[in-house]
């Protein structure tokens, strides 16, 4: 397995790709700002996540919320928002259409 946190969700393989999303480079994982928890896709937290959804606050970005699947690096709010869809540990790529939804994440 490439990280050692936990990721919960719908189907979900060792780099963190899940039953909605499953390409080559879906591979990141978001902790919700509700409950902490890392899950794939905000179709998977709304699944079997809190019940709570609420999304990262602006003055909270510096924090660690979203993991890598592939080497498990946790980067920042900042730090994914910036990072040209790729991780800046290892270089592997990210979805650039997760920008889509980043509204369900972060204010």
């Amino acid at each position: 397995m490439a990280h050692t946190l936990t990721v919960k969700g719908l189907d979900v393989d060792p780099e963190t790709r899940c039953r909605h999303y499953h390409s080559e480079i879906d591979r990141i994982a978001i902790k919700f700002y509700c409950c902490g928890e890392y899950f794939p896709c905000f179709e998977c937290h709304e699944a079997i996540g809190c019940g709570n959804h609420q999304v990262w606050p602006k003055e909270k970005f510096s924090e660690k919320a979203v993991l890598c699947g592939s080497c498990g690096y946790e980067l920042s709010v900042e730090e994914y928002l910036q990072c040209a869809s790729a991780c800046p540990s290892c270089s592997a790529a990210f979805n650039p259409g997760c920008s889509l939804h980043k509204h369900l994440y972060f204010a």
